[in-house]
């Protein structure tokens, strides 16, 4: 298997903590040394006890050696900071710094200023100066002052502060992890899907992504070579045979494939889940194997599969490996989700790394396939729709690659959850699976073959939808809509699920609405939706969303966050305060992608 150490291929990035300083000794430095210091202290401790890199272990900081109250102290942070693999920025003070001599200069790492708020020191003036500087040179910065004066000396961090330094690392850190990483592409286009013309400049440029690609003959080449481990394979088919229940074949009787093809389909989407697996991150067990080429893998922290056409008009289709390797289990145990998006939508899986990164959960991919308005559901099935869905709703279901973590059958306090590997336990990874079933492909969309996930999300989760567009003109987009999973009747759902292909996995969404723009109904979020995809995260995370595309200089078109827990760069606001959404344009497009 592929060891979870050898997975990231290296250490996580650190986060920097920068304690600033009035540079005046003798008498002024010196009495600030002790408070500076403390506050540099309690932010590394809040971070490192709230935030946890992928593989679950507390997020480390890294404090400079002495605070720094000129050019060469800034200096050697920068070094120190350098040599401990640092990729998140946040300055600390109380009082009075120098600005243009602390602050950090390093264009593409994300950065952050606390100034305290007090009155015996002025930390509120050197963040307004040194944010001021940070805005003249083109290093956006992120401003964080805390509402209510606090005493001098005090170590506590009020609770608003420590909300925005939660999200502003948070999302620095999810552009920190995807630095230097790759999107491994699985094939080209799928079906005339332009989300799966992967853009390498959209990549490199914005999220310092390689673009890496190989043809689908590889996932051949590799089966009737042996290039997979052979032990795995076999306790992979064991597990599958005892976890995964087979579901009625909804094909016409003339249609419907052998028992003895359905084995050995069973036998090919195995194999092709450890192969996708081990082309992204490689397995040292290939080395021993004499694969060792084979054993680096593509560095990838998010795939794509094309899939349809060229593969599935032969082979079985890859639903059961795309929601495997999405899932949080499988026959090696609990484990940390793969990214992997269905028809190599790339655009998909940039979101969903997005999320991903942000939570430590799995991610639902989805179409985006129908809305259904309450008058809609009414004539159909003679319900009305009520709570959540009063509005109406949408239908998220796509062909079987949905993460089984989707069911829902996780729980946080009592409720549905999908939560981050190391909290979900061995019981919960069997009701997902339990909830699960594996029905056969419909051969008339899939002629080779396969296998799609069949379950129902079970509803009361707060979910948060999103999607990237690229736009000739102006590049990425991104496009957010917070709501929840809603539970609807047994008959209702299945009468309004039977309009479709029945086999495929549902989740369906209830959007907040706002009652302006975008938000205005039900039917304004699927009419104004950019593309046939999007990715659904558990929370609601689009404050952190949003936080992070301004870090890497997308503009937000569509939103439904609160305006108050907007989190954007100060200089941000200089670029207009009446219309954040058309500042947010003009801001992206000023200071271009963040790798440009």
């Amino acid at each position: 298997m592929a060891e979870q150490t050898y997975r990231w291929n290296g250490a996580f990035p650190k986060i920097g903590i920068r304690p600033t300083i009035d540079g005046r000794r003798k008498g002024v430095r010196e009495s600030l040394e002790t408070q500076t210091m403390n506050m540099a202290i309690g932010v590394a401790k809040l971070i490192s006890d709230n935030l946890r890199y992928p593989d679950g272990s507390p997020v480390e900081c890294v404090i400079a050696d002495s605070t720094i109250g000129g050019v060469a102290e800034s200096a050697a942070a920068a070094s120190k900071f350098a040599r401990e693999n640092v990729g998140v920025s946040i300055t600390v003070t109380p009082c009075w710094c120098y600005g243009t001599e602390t602050m950090d200069m390093d264009p593409s790492v994300p950065k952050a200023v606390w100034g305290f708020n007090g009155t015996e020191r002025p930390g509120a003036v050197y963040l307004a100066a040194v944010l001021s500087a940070y805005a003249q040179k083109g290093l956006p910065a992120f401003g964080i002052y805390g509402k209510d004066v606090q005493d001098a000396g005090t170590t506590d961090v009020p609770e608003d502060v420590k909300g925005k330094l939660l999200g502003f690392a948070r999302a620095g850190l999810a552009v920190a992890l995807m630095k230097g990483k790759s999107y491994l592409s699985m094939g080209s286009v799928s079906m005339g899907i332009a989300g799966s013309i992967v853009n390498d400049a959209f990549f490199q440029e914005y999220l310092g992504l390689r673009t890496e690609y190989v043809d689908m003959s590889e996932f051949v080449r590799r089966m009737d070579e042996g290039i997979f481990d052979p032990a795995e394979f076999e306790k992979a088919l064991a597990w599958v045979k005892e976890n995964c229940k087979e579901g009625p074949d909804n094909n016409p009787a003339n249609i419907q494939t052998s028992r003895d093809r359905k084995d050995r389909d069973w036998e090919t989407v195995v194999k092709m889940t450890i192969i996708a697996r081990d082309l992204m991150v490689g397995n040292p067990r290939l080395a021993e194997l004499d694969f060792g080429e084979e054993a680096q893998g593509h560095n990838a922290i998010v795939a794509g599969f094309q899939g349809q056409r060229q593969w599935t008009d032969h082979f079985p289709n890859g639903d059961f490996m795309e929601a495997m390797l999405n899932s949080s289990f499988d026959w090696n145990g609990i484990r940390a989700p793969y990214m992997l998006a269905t028809e190599n939508d790339s655009l998909n899986g940039a979101v969903m790394l997005f999320g991903n990164l942000l939570t430590n959960t799995a991610q639902i991919f989805a179409d985006v396939r129908t809305y259904w308005s309450p008058e809609a559901v009414e004539r159909v099935t003679g319900h009305k729709l009520s709570g959540e869905a009063a509005n109406g709703l949408l239908h998220l279901i796509n062909s079987g690659p949905a993460t089984l973590d989707g069911t829902g059958e996780q729980t946080k306090d009592g409720k549905p959850a999908m939560k981050p590997f190391w909290e979900i336990s061995q019981e919960e990874a069997q009701k997902c699976l339990d909830a699960t079933s594996w029905r056969p492909a419909s051969v008339e969309y899939f002629r080779g073959g396969g296998y799609s996930s069949d379950f129902l999300t079970r509803g009361g989760m707060p979910m948060t939808m999103s999607r990237l567009n690229l736009v000739k003109g102006i590049g990425p987009v991104l496009q957010i809509a917070e709501g929840y999973s809603v539970d609807l009747p047994a008959d209702v759902h299945d009468t309004l699920d039977k309009r479709t292909d029945s086999t495929w996995p549902t989740t369906w969404f209830a959007p907040i609405l706002t009652g302006e723009g975008s938000f205005k109904s039900v039917y304004d979020v699927m009419d104004n939706w950019g593309a046939n995809h999007g990715s659904i995260s558990y929370g609601h995370i689009g404050a952190d969303l949003i936080t992070l595309a301004s870090m890497l200089r997308i503009p937000v078109s569509m939103h439904n966050v609160a305006s108050e827990n907007v989190f954007r760069p100060r200089v941000w606001g200089l670029f207009g305060t009446a219309d954040a959404e058309s500042a947010d344009y003009r801001a992206c497009a000023n200071f271009g992608p963040l790798y440009k």
